[in-house]
């Protein structure tokens, strides 16, 4: 497991589209998950010990931000053929175990996590309402602990602050995680 960390907050680096399939057998795109006053898109994978650790917080987190006007979607972008505990029967056998509120979406071409250069699961991008990222930090402090204390974690806080002023935390700390799994040639 390759512990990497995220890049700073690339401020106002405008949404980039997408249109994946979910594990409910619908196409997603950046318009149908886009909330009302923010959107959270998150790069997860079911394998990682660090999105384990948060799953549950961040099942809890996640419906409570949507209540708030924050549209919230998920996506796998791992080489599900070297990792086949993140293929998209197992992705869809997660969302239903931990309830998922938000879309859970394969990027299985990958391109959407390049678009966003993401580097690592989990990875947080919090748009404000004109699609201008506001956040690109960690989800909090646990790292692979199992802790969970409901509505607390940093990435709460910062969507809620970026769903009423348009504008994310000026202190944000780096997501860790492990990398994300590419396929091998491309």
């Amino acid at each position: 497991m390759a512990e990497t960390y995220t890049p700073n907050c690339d401020y106002d680096m405008k949404a980039h589209e997408f249109e994946l399939r979910g594990v409910d057998d619908q196409f997603h795109t950046l318009k149908s998950c886009q909330g009302e006053k923010a959107t959270l898109i998150m790069f997860i994978c079911n394998h990682c010990p660090y999105v384990q650790s948060i799953i549950d917080q961040l099942a809890v987190e996640v419906s409570v931000m949507q209540k708030k006007g924050i549209g919230c979607v998920a996506i796998n972008s791992n080489d599900y053929d070297a990792y086949p505990e993140d293929s998209f029967e197992n992705m869809q056998k997660v969302s239903k175990r931990f309830g998922f509120s938000f879309p859970y979406l394969l990027d299985d071409k990958q391109n959407i996590a390049k678009k966003y250069k993401s580097v690592c699961t989990p990875d947080f991008f919090g748009f404000n309402s004109n699609l201008e990222l506001q956040y690109r930090g960690r989800f909090d402090a646990r790292k692979m602990s199992k802790q969970m204390s409901a509505n607390s974690s940093d990435l709460f806080k910062g969507m809620i602050e970026i769903a009423r002023t348009g504008k994310g935390p000026v202190n944000q700390i780096p997501s860790v995680g492990c990398s994300i799994k590419w396929r091998q040639g491309e």
